[in-house]
């Protein structure tokens, strides 16, 4: 698990495979599930750590659908409140998130260490 340095939201997280591969049917079944078990234990400490409301969980595979890293594999976790977006993205293509990244990486630590297999 890996914190995104350009975060939708706080908490913003990749599930990121050791091995480098552009696409998720390209990876190993063990693979698969190791970054699905990952992706739940992340679902859990977020929950811990910044209480929110919902997720997205996805991910971009290949340049044109919007992936910024295209030759390496990512799951996506973003955690979500209501009226979380507003109209700076829309108007100026800006992205305001209220918490610096450090902030985000002390919280989700904590609760990484201490959130139940």
């Amino acid at each position: 698990m890996i914190l995104n340095i350009f975060p939708y939201n706080p908490g913003h997280v990749m599930v990121v495979p050791y091995r480098h591969v552009a696409s998720y049917d390209m990876l190993e079944e063990e693979e698969v599930l190791e970054m699905g078990l990952l992706v739940q234990r992340t679902l859990r400490v977020l929950r811990k750590a910044f209480s929110p409301q919902g997720f997205n969980v996805g991910m971009n595979l290949g340049r044109v659908a919007g992936a910024g890293c295209d030759g390496h594999v990512h799951m996506h976790v973003v955690p979500r409140w209501n009226g979380d977006t507003n109209f700076m993205p829309v108007l100026g293509d800006v992205r305001v998130v209220p918490q610096e990244i450090e902030a985000t990486y002390k919280a989700l630590h904590e609760a990484w260490n201490n959130c139940e297999e």
